[in-house]
């Protein structure tokens, strides 16, 4: 990319403890580095640890296109008593624990079998989505009647890691917007004893995984060596997109938008259809785009005078 006034550009893989909300983590990030221009690409909940991807400078421009992609959880589910928040803190201390049935693999396999693929997915109670312009947290807290918003999301798969009752802990792959919490009440209901999301952790973003995450104890030590720029990620790295390679006489043009031939073009890198993400690069690799492809791959040598390619964002 183009010099920046910004003091770190790139995104940071970061392993969130517990206690703290995402912005927290933001915040924090900010004082140490001194910068206000960062933010994160996904919430996680403040009692659930694991990969949260924080984009600096720059680089917040791509957080539109980092916040869908999948998430793979480690979840522990306790069994045999239900919470109003669908996880410890909705827990009523004077509830008694139901009893939890007795379940062998296959038991297991029937059980979870209902819950992959595209399932519909009622939004916790007590959770930060907005209805009519409210929190709905906000609205359970003051005790009024809320009618949480349904929606599809998709399980691409969940594995039993270990069954040691009332403990089910998963492994959950699942779509951008899946509230594991919903996961874990709704197998309770399904059980008929009850069952709340008693630990949390989040284990990879897309293709990253939290091993390959810093903790924030590690980023004072990394800024003073001025190592941390080092362990950050260039758009290039996070953005899976197709891409064009223009021309160095392009390269200005792109700032301003300009119409995208075929005669910009040194090179194609993947594969993609009319209407799929794109990026645009330089002759180094660098992203300076990021759009629409107005063709085929397929279509792109056959092309003549057509516009190639509709902005989205430009990144520098």
């Amino acid at each position: 990319m183009a010099s920046s006034p910004h003091k770190y550009n790139g995104i940071l893989l970061i392993d969130k403890t517990t206690g703290m909300t995402s912005h927290d983590v933001v915040q924090k990030i900010r004082r140490h580095l001194g910068m206000r221009r960062i933010g994160h690409t996904g919430t996680l909940d403040p009692n659930a640890t694991g990969l949260l991807v924080v984009c600096l400078g720059n680089a917040t421009k791509v957080v539109q296109f980092l916040t869908d992609s999948d998430k793979e959880y480690e979840a522990e589910i306790y069994l045999g008593m239900s919470s109003v928040t669908f996880d410890a803190e909705g827990i009523d201390d004077t509830q008694r624990p139901a009893e939890v049935p007795d379940l062998d693999p296959t038991d297991l396999e029937q059980l979870l079998a209902d819950f992959r693929g595209t399932i519909q997915q009622v939004v916790p109670a007590y959770s930060a989505v907005h209805v009519n312009g409210r929190r709905l947290h906000e609205m359970a807290r003051k005790g009024e009647d809320v009618q949480p918003p349904t929606r599809e999301v998709e399980i691409s798969s969940i594995t039993v890691s270990e069954f040691d009752k009332p403990f089910l802990r998963l492994l959950v792959r699942c779509s951008s917007g899946t509230y594991i919490r919903s996961l874990a009440h709704d197998i309770g209901q399904k059980l008929g004893c009850g069952a709340y999301l008693s630990n949390l952790r989040r284990t990879s973003i897309g293709i990253h995984s939290v091993d390959d995450a810093l903790t924030l104890e590690d980023l004072p030590s990394l800024v003073q060596t001025e190592q941390l720029q080092s362990h950050m990620l260039g758009i290039g790295q996070v953005l899976n997109f197709a891409a064009f390679t223009v021309s160095d006489a392009f390269r200005p043009r792109v700032l301003m938008g300009s119409d995208l031939h075929k005669d910009n073009i040194l090179a194609v890198e993947g594969t993609f259809a009319k209407g799929d993400e794109v990026l645009l690069k330089d002759s180094a690799g660098s992203v300076l785009a990021v759009g629409h492809a107005q063709v085929s791959v397929a279509k792109l040598a056959a092309s003549h005078n057509e516009t190639l390619f509709s902005y989205i964002r430009v990144l520098n």
